[in-house]
């Protein structure tokens, strides 16, 4: 059975928040809230939660898994960034932007595009999820709680829980979440390609 965590939107509680990140550490896939849609997450090195988190979306191995950061520092850890593309990611981030980017060797092999070597990364501007990341002080595999055959992500807490009970172990409601997912751009050949348009405005891509 899930845990079920209510937080304050906007001043989530530390308590909360604490339990949550120690589930977390503890190998745990959650859904929680970002500044686009829900997500399912777990730890970055939390090889057989980035397993779980495909079998619930009936996503296959060439599909891969977001890395969400705290900050702009710790993006920088994980993909190669040039000037321009340093310039432009940083004016957008925190935001609801994934960026694919080259990786770098801190990101491990199975997470990175196989022929390509790239990774999507991003920052969210979610009170949250951004309290989540900063007591936990490491990135999370992500994926928007999006399920087979539907048309939307799920926006509700309660009925996440309800669907996803026996297969997640914990549930951050913060409220309605969004329908949109966030907006992509491709950045791994040295220019900005817009491959999905999301909650993001593309146009500072342009």
């Amino acid at each position: 059975m899930a845990r079920y965590v209510d937080v304050h939107p906007k001043d989530p509680q530390p308590r909360s928040i604490a339990q949550v990140a120690a589930l977390l550490r503890a190998d745990a896939v959650i859904a929680y809230p970002t500044d686009a849609c829900y997500a399912l997450g777990c730890r970055l090195g939390n090889t057989d939660g980035a397993e779980r988190i495909r079998r619930i979306r009936g996503l296959d191995q060439r599909h891969h898994l977001t890395v969400v950061c705290a900050d702009f520092a710790q993006l920088g850890q994980l993909v190669k960034l040039d000037n321009a593309a340093f310039r432009v990611i940083k004016a957008a981030t925190p935001g609801p932007y994934t960026f694919i980017l080259p990786a770098t060797r801190e990101v491990p092999r199975r997470l990175a595009h196989p022929h390509k070597r790239t990774v999507g990364v991003r920052i969210p501007d979610h009170p949250v999820v951004r309290a989540l990341l900063h007591e936990l002080g490491e990135p999370l595999l992500s994926s928007t709680l999006l399920l087979p055959g539907d048309e939307h992500p799920m926006t509700d807490g309660w009925l996440i829980k309800e669907s996803l009970d026996s297969v997640i172990d914990a549930v951050v409601d913060a409220g309605p979440g969004g329908t949109t997912p966030s907006t992509v751009v491709d950045w791994s050949q040295g220019f900005a390609e817009v491959v999905r348009i999301g909650v993001g405005d593309p146009s500072r891509f342009d």
